[in-house]
């Protein structure tokens, strides 16, 4: 039996544009019958998520989205590892979360003093859309330049200059699962420094590391995603089944019409 799913979804507790409530909504009217809220390091809006999907009747699963990095082959690779049904009280997965706020909040304060060296003055307030608002991440700064009304060329090649500290996957695998939660790759025709997208170099180091990441815990990858073709989504599922992953569909929404990177 199918049904309509989607389980890469962000709200403003992140870098969406939307209230848990309002995306919920959103899904119902549209027929979907399971859903996740997957915001960037946080899990902040899920209960909110799960108590709208309790009165619309359409099921809601915790989850979260965790930027890491993998020592791979001597340089650090970044992943992003989804995590499904977690508990979101899990102790050591609110340490993690903390960990990775902090860190943001510092690679935050170093590219707007980056910014204001290089002609484009920008306060912290400038970032912030809403009342209360926590998390800032790049796509903030990047609204924040346009209404400002900068055109900077190559604006995400400048954001990646300024690094943060991502958690170490390995880690983040753990902390899902200690939190009883499943951990799924997310978006792998998104990785970096792998080899040019879909040549068979690029296709050999993901099945490599997959491989790898599975023993430490993963479960899955997600084969349906926006950056993946329909030729490359098949080759992901067969690739998923060779080595028995769970196969996951997102479209990665942020309540945006506009395209926009994390």
């Amino acid at each position: 039996m199918s049904y309509k799913a989607d389980y890469h979804i962000h709200s403003y507790y992140s870098d969406g544009r939307m209230k848990p409530v309002d995306i919920v909504r959103r899904y119902k009217e549209n027929d979907y019958e399971v859903i996740a809220l997957t915001d960037h390091d946080g899990v902040d809006g899920v209960q909110e998520a799960m108590i709208a999907g309790e009165a619309l009747q359409i099921k809601v699963i915790p989850g979260v989205e965790l930027s890491t990095s993998l020592n791979w082959e001597g340089k650090a690779t970044e992943l992003h590892i989804l995590g499904y049904h977690i508990d979101t009280e899990n102790p050591r997965l609110q340490e993690m979360l903390e960990t990775a706020r902090r860190s943001r909040d510092d690679r935050n304060q170093r590219l707007l003093a980056y910014l204001n060296g290089s002609g484009y003055p920008l306060r912290y307030e400038d970032l912030l859309e809403r009342p209360g608002q926590t998390y800032v991440g790049k796509p903030n700064f990047a609204r924040a330049l346009r209404r400002k009304g900068y055109a900077i060329e190559d604006m995400w090649k400048i954001f990646d200059r300024i690094e943060r500290e991502r958690l170490d996957t390995a880690e983040a695998i753990d902390v899902i699962r200690e939190a009883g939660g499943l951990a799924v790759l997310a978006h792998p025709m998104k990785i970096k420094g792998i080899g040019e997208k879909g040549s068979g170099q690029f296709w050999e180091n993901l099945e490599n590391m997959l491989r790898y990441l599975k023993k430490q815990g993963l479960k899955g990858m997600e084969c349906y995603h926006p950056s993946a073709s329909e030729e490359d989504a098949l080759r992901l599922v067969v690739l998923a089944g060779k080595l028995h992953l769970h196969i996951t569909e997102g479209s990665d929404f942020h309540g945006e019409s506009e395209s926009e990177r994390t």
